[in-house]
């Protein structure tokens, strides 16, 4: 029976978020080494379904501490990447910080507590990355953020306590 595997140019943002969660509990459970891991993820993250999968899995998976501990390793490749993963822990981090808002509005305790794990995720990855990206892609959410919103078309707007706690959380990275 020949093995079937998995070319990571061609995963599905599905594929991407279950090969994710594969490595990190590999890496959880001592089976795969800091470097190994981080070669891995730089490979999965070169196309756009395999960076949107690893953060929706890594930021999201309240038992995934990987981008809590941050591994020298992780971080160097994290920040070969360059510009799309500041992008997409940017957007992360926008739309993590508004969600905050909702669910403690409708006092949800849980989902509250995930997007604040999601947020401060994001603000630890930004703190080591390429200031000048962060800089540059910040400044543009900031000066942008009145047409920003937490839909996909961004036809529902943030409203205006949802945008003051996206730029304290913004203000926050530099913490």
């Amino acid at each position: 029976m020949k093995k079937k595997t998995i070319n990571l140019k061609e995963a599905s943002f599905t594929q991407a978020i279950n090969i994710s969660a594969q490595w990190c509990k590999e890496w959880g459970e001592d089976l795969l080494s800091e470097e190994v891991l981080a070669d891995r993820m730089a490979e999965l993250i070169k196309t756009k379904n395999g960076l949107r999968g690893f953060f929706a899995y890594a930021l999201s998976d309240q038992d995934c501490y990987l981008l809590d501990k941050l591994p020298f390793s992780v971080v160097f490749k994290l920040q070969e990447c360059g510009k799309d993963v500041v992008e997409i822990v940017i957007k992360n981090l926008i739309m993590s910080s508004a969600q905050i808002i909702v669910h403690d509005r409708e006092n949800n305790l849980e989902y509250k507590s995930n997007s604040e794990n999601i947020s401060e995720r994001c603000k630890s990855i930004l703190r080591v990355l390429d200031t000048n990206y962060v800089t540059k892609n910040i400044n543009q959410i900031m000066n942008d953020l009145d047409n920003l919103g937490n839909s996909f078309d961004n036809s529902k707007k943030y409203d205006d306590e949802q945008k003051e706690f996206i730029k304290h959380q913004i203000s926050d990275i530099a913490q």
